[in-house]
């Protein structure tokens, strides 16, 4: 089994953006002292969910900080990204660091975001499957073309070559966010495996897992590959580590619904359409059952059950819940000396 941490850089009420990127980097730092896994980043741009617009510059900043630790992006968001761009940048981490990195990618949301950096709403609601695959095209081959709707350009040099690592190493690791049908066959379809967010339980997660492996043999994937493939899923959730559950839970209480209503109450679509946003403390008590907040007995328990159930065996866990830089870093270390071994 394989534990990460997932860091959003989560401006909580009160906090400047300065004290909630110290505070992404100090974890991950701390992440790879304590032996876990990978380090995973999001990215959001104009609302204080999350500070951090660009995660594959953080994640270039933390694999020059570390040696032996993944970093990952959940998600960069292609939808405002150009795909060869993206590529170049992955192609570069994949190398310079020695292989540890790792491309989430993902349609993001109908955010103003689309209306800031021009690529328009079309960007979100059709052209997310052409956009993916010129990227994949970019990570797998020497030179690359595009006649499609959205991206038109004449044949030219893939530099540098992400399979040109000293190591032998191949095409760096791409995982593709799903959050709905249309998403995890898009994945399937393209071999490639999902992401798939703290907001969903372990029956939902189960689904997806079931509905990928049909679509990937469907799509002519063999059976040896739709296994190797699906070794990649990754399931996002909260991790939450006291000596009492109840008192892990009532952290996450006291500070997680604040930051919620303070972060997704910021989001601006780009068309005025209305978005349903969750009860922040009905969602926090949601994210309380559901994931490995407790005990180190009791967060193992729930990290083993949600691998049996699902077949997922990589974890990306999103430990900022306390808001502070010294509790998030508490809770860090004791996910690696507490509960890892019980993993074992």
């Amino acid at each position: 089994m394989r534990v990460g941490t997932f860091l959003l850089a989560a401006q909580f009420p009160g906090q400047g953006h300065s004290e909630a990127l110290h505070r992404a980097v100090r974890s991950a730092e701390v992440a790879e002292e304590s032996g876990l896994d990978s380090v995973w980043l999001a990215e959001h741009h104009f609302v204080p969910y999350g500070v951090c617009p660009s995660a594959i510059t953080l994640a270039a900043l933390l694999l020059g900080r570390t040696s032996r630790i993944r970093v990952g992006t959940a998600v960069s968001v292609l939808s405002t990204a150009h795909p060869v761009a993206l590529g170049e940048q992955t192609a570069l981490l994949h190398i310079t660091s020695g292989g540890r990195f790792t491309l989430g990618v993902g349609r993001g949301g109908p955010w103003v975001d689309l209306e800031v950096f021009g690529t328009g709403l079309e960007a979100y609601e059709r052209d997310f499957p052409e956009s993916l695959d010129v990227l994949l095209r970019w990570l797998r081959g020497a030179s690359v073309a595009a006649h499609g709707e959205r991206h038109r350009f004449r044949e030219v040099p893939v530099v540098p070559r992400p399979d040109e690592l000293i190591d032998g190493t191949a095409a760096p690791e791409t995982v593709l966010a799903c959050t709905s049908p249309k998403s995890v066959r898009l994945a399937a379809a393209r071999g490639l495996p999902m992401l798939l967010g703290m907001h969903c339980g372990d029956e939902d997660k189960a689904e997806m897992v079931s509905l990928w492996r049909r679509e990937a043999l469907a799509a002519g994937h063999t059976p040896d590959e739709v296994a190797r493939i699906a070794a990649g899923h990754v399931s996002a959730g909260v991790a939450q580590i006291a000596d009492h559950t109840a008192d892990a839970s009532e952290t996450l209480l006291k500070s997680v619904p604040g930051w919620l209503k303070h972060g997704l109450d910021a989001h601006v679509t780009v068309d005025g359409r209305q978005r349903a946003m969750r009860d922040p403390f009905a969602y926090t008590e949601l994210l309380c059952r559901i994931h490995p907040v407790g005990t180190p007995r009791v967060a193992a328990d729930r990290l083993a059950a949600t691998a049996e159930r699902t077949g997922i065996r990589r974890f990306a866990l999103m430990v900022e819940g306390s808001g502070q830089v010294a509790g998030v870093e508490e809770n860090v270390r004791r996910l690696g000396s507490e509960v890892l071994p019980l993993l074992v």
